[in-house]
């Protein structure tokens, strides 16, 4: 990616992991796959921190992609502040 700042990289990386992660597996079940932190794969996520060879390997084989994918470029979408919401189930009558 000539011209590509590191932030661009790591805004993509993140946009790509939470796309695909979001598809197939809570942050949760991430953490257990990688066996990284959940406050490190929203930091990850957002784009905040920079991994190593290792670290982008690990999350390539637990969201089962090639790393290469986790690089494309993508754009980094806010994330929504707070936690979600809690989903109750519907009451049959």
């Amino acid at each position: 990616m000539p011209g590509t700042s590191r932030s661009d990289v790591l805004a993509c990386l993140g946009a790509n992991v939470r796309r695909v992660r979001g598809s197939k597996m809570t942050q949760q079940q991430l953490e257990a796959a990688t066996g990284l932190t959940v406050q490190r794969i929203r930091k990850i996520e957002r784009g905040q921190v920079n991994i190593t060879m290792e670290t982008l390997a690990r999350l390539a084989d637990a969201l089962g992609v090639p790393p290469g994918r986790l690089l494309r470029k993508a754009k980094l979408l806010p994330s929504k502040p707070g936690r979600p919401r809690k989903r109750f189930p519907r009451r049959r009558t």
